[in-house]
């Protein structure tokens, strides 16, 4: 028989300001154990040098992660040009250094402009995909390159919010995939020169656009006033789904999608995903749409099959 986990049957979606210097790991089990919750996971990781919005899933919550992990990111960067680390940021020993041409923002804006749309991307060794089974960033270590195939994401908009002598501070928003250290690598070399990051925020996720974050010194003094106050800042886990459309199912259709049976359900679009939900307004997880138009349900919500 399976042994059963400890902890609270805890359910929602923290939206946590992730501090500096923590790992996106490190940060989940800190506010797992405040919760003192059974089942927690995050959303993809950010670096331990970043800050910023760091979704948490709690409970039936971590069934809807996956979109999140799928969601266009908004992050505010600094990155510093002359300087070029073997991780791309802040963390890593210089390996290039190089003199900074005299920019001006027509300049950088013109360079700035090459990047937006769809590029390709070569991931960076200090990276946790994975080549036979290791971690990159674990043959990184070891002073072991291999060959990586470059990638396909999108940079939806790049601007230049700040220009410094020999820095520069850029916002951006990106598909999933995108590696923020490579973009100002990139970015840099384009200039003339080379770079690092050495700030990386992340402000906007999915659904969530500069949303009201916790830190966790906010979460510590919400448990010391005990579980209730804890648990008011978690989200309902339908807020990081609001891009998708919902439908509302009437009680036999829902009968029969928690059985695991497509449905027809009029006035359903035609195609993708779909929020759904019972008559009575609870919701239920997510559907897609067949080819034949029926709602086949993929992501149910274990507590709803038998209400």
């Amino acid at each position: 028989m399976a042994k059963r986990r400890k902890g609270r049957d805890v359910t929602g979606v923290l939206l946590l300001d992730k501090p500096a210097g923590a790992t996106s790991n490190q940060a989940l089990q800190q506010v797992k154990r405040l919760f003192g919750a059974r089942k927690a996971g995050h959303t993809g990781s950010l670096d331990p040098l970043a800050t910023g919005l760091l979704p948490l899933c709690f409970g039936e919550a971590t069934k809807v992660s996956g979109f999140l992990l799928d969601a266009d990111k908004h992050y505010v960067v600094t990155c510093k040009l002359g300087v070029a680390t073997a991780t791309g940021d802040a963390e890593g020993e210089v390996c290039e250094e190089a003199a900074v041409p005299a920019l001006e923002s027509v300049a950088v804006e013109r360079v700035l402009a090459d990047f937006r749309g769809v590029i390709e991307q070569l991931p960076p060794m200090y990276s946790a995909l994975k080549h036979r089974g290791q971690r990159l960033y674990q043959l990184a270590r070891q002073g072991i390159e291999v060959e990586r195939e470059p990638r396909q994401v999108t940079i939806h908009s790049l601007e230049l919010q700040a220009l410094r002598s020999d820095e520069l501070d850029l916002m951006v928003s990106c598909s999933k995939g995108t590696y923020i250290r490579t973009l100002a690598e990139d970015v840099a070399r384009a200039l003339g020169t080379v770079g690092h990051v050495t700030a990386l925020r992340r402000h906007g996720m999915g659904p969530y656009h500069d949303p009201q974050m916790w830190s966790m010194e906010a979460l510590e003094a919400c448990a010391e006033q005990g579980r209730e106050a804890l648990d008011a800042t978690l989200l309902p886990m339908d807020s990081a789904l609001e891009q998708y459309p919902a439908v509302e199912l009437a009680e036999d259709l829902a009968f029969f999608l928690l059985q695991g049976q497509p449905v027809f359900v009029p006035k359903a679009p035609r195609s993708g995903w779909l929020r759904l939900y019972s008559r009575h307004g609870h919701f239920m997880g997510m559907g897609q749409i067949l080819e034949d138009g029926r709602v086949g349900p993929k992501r149910l919500l274990a507590q709803r099959r038998h209400q």
